[in-house]
């Protein structure tokens, strides 16, 4: 394999990954915040983790793709330095998830402290005190200036 070939290979794959990783994001945007984002963080380790395939040569290949076809295939044995790869990623990266999460909560907090608190449900003025309360804010529109009784009703926008 050349250097082109193998560059090739690596852009191709990254888009593919990229994809995935976007479907995934879209797959996972009915969840909960603090559900979605870890499986979001432990997808993109899966995807986007390389490892090394031979030591002498220097070229790296997804981790995933090398667990799968060492375990299936049975024709190496680079799954554990994979696994391993894989493994020391996702520490590396969920710690700084929970680094990123540990400063976002008080900013978060202060925020929403600064915001005030939400109106209650039971604050909420039912469709007819807010009918009430149109009609006094624009008059009766059946009636012109006069007093007189328009033939024809405008809606109101």
């Amino acid at each position: 394999m050349t250097e082109n070939d193998y560059l090739l290979a690596w852009g191709a794959y990254l888009l593919a990954a990229l994809g995935c990783l976007l479907v995934w994001f879209r797959l996972t945007s009915w969840m909960w915040r603090y559900l979605r984002e870890p499986l979001r963080v432990l997808v993109l380790v899966l995807l986007f983790s390389p490892t090394v395939v031979d030591p002498g040569k220097e070229q790296f290949a997804p981790a995933v793709a090398i667990t799968a076809m060492d375990l299936l295939l049975d024709v190496g044995n680079n799954a554990w330095r994979a696994v391993a790869d894989l493994s020391m990623y996702a520490l590396i990266l969920f710690t700084l998830y929970l680094l990123f999460v540990a400063v976002r909560w008080p900013i978060e907090r202060w925020w929403q402290a600064r915001k005030g608190p939400a109106p209650a449900a039971d604050d909420e003025p039912t469709l007819r005190e807010m009918m009430t309360r149109d009609e006094q804010d624009f008059g009766d529109t059946r009636y012109d200036a006069r007093g007189d009784r328009r033939l024809r009703v405008e809606p109101r926008l």
